[in-house]
């Protein structure tokens, strides 16, 4: 398996990834994430133009996408309910999503980020079970609730070396 950034020619297989993520939330009682239009293509699109969209792939199958930068995120600004584990410059990786769960790719996308800056951060809705339990299986701790920029709360993990 490979990471890799998103090229034009991925952006439909991530369309049908997405849409299969939202469909998968749904079914294992997390209804309220992921529920509207976004992510879709258009924003897998802005990721790759502003060069902070990646794929994991194997044997040229997209598995996995997701968001990866090292820039400060501004719903990060401010957490309730608990602390950062620090406040040093961080990485943050958002909209992650798996053709099949269950396989491990998103640990491995996980340790491709980590690798890369050693201070991530990322956050999830409450009724993410899934992606908690990946979280805290690829060695992240839970840090409080920060509130997306329409005000939505999300839980807020880090994982520093």
């Amino acid at each position: 398996m490979q990471i890799r950034r998103t090229v034009e020619t991925d952006l439909a297989q991530i369309g049908k990834i997405y849409e299969n993520a939202k469909k998968f939330m749904r079914e294992t009682g997390n209804p309220n994430q992921w529920n509207g239009e976004k992510p879709n293509v258009q924003t897998a699109r802005e990721d790759m133009e502003k060069g902070v969209g990646y794929v994991a792939e194997e044997d040229g199958e997209i598995l996995a996408v997701f968001m990866f930068t090292q820039a400060p995120d501004p719903t990060y600004a401010k957490i309730y309910d608990g602390a950062w584990l620090s406040d040093a410059p961080y990485g943050v990786i958002h909209r992650i999503a798996v053709t099949k769960p269950g396989r491990g790719v998103i640990g491995f996308c996980i340790d491709e980020c980590f690798s890369r800056c050693q201070n991530l951060r990322i956050d999830t809705h409450r009724d993410n079970l899934p992606m908690q339990r990946a979280l805290l299986k690829r060695g992240f701790e839970y840090c409080g609730i920060i509130h997306l920029e329409n005000g939505d709360a999300r839980l807020a993990y880090q994982k520093i070396k």
